[in-house]
């Protein structure tokens, strides 16, 4: 993990885009809810840098850029979401947004880090 400490900058700048262009698609209640999307997005950022650093380069970087955001969040937030929010009784629309929400964060997050830059450790 000591790729996410040599990626601080980029992480913490993608995160902090993410979760203000995702706004247009929903915004955080109360501080509380903002420090919950922070550490979330932040720590997803850094699973995503992950991912992106060890990319194999076996198609075009802009495609393994946004797919594999995509991947990470159509295989992970997704399902856990879904699950989550239809437990607590939340309408399916509702949940959509989340999901969508989170696309958002995601998406943004991996164009800024492709955009700065990574460094493998």
């Amino acid at each position: 993990m000591i790729y996410i400490v040599i990626n601080a900058i980029p992480i913490g700048i993608a995160t902090l885009l993410g979760l203000l262009l995702a706004q247009f698609v929903d915004r955080p209640k109360g501080l509380g809810s903002w420090i919950i999307a922070l550490i979330s997005a932040g720590w997803l950022c850094a699973i995503l840098a992950g991912a992106l650093i060890l990319a194999p380069p076996k198609a075009p970087i802009w495609i393994m850029t946004l797919g594999s955001a995509v991947v990470i969040w159509a295989g992970f937030v997704v399902p856990a979401l879904a699950t989550s929010l239809s437990m607590a009784g939340q309408r399916w629309n509702r949940i959509g947004m989340a999901c969508l929400w989170w696309l958002a964060v995601m998406l943004v997050e991996a164009v800024v880090m492709r955009l700065i830059g990574l460094h493998a450790p």
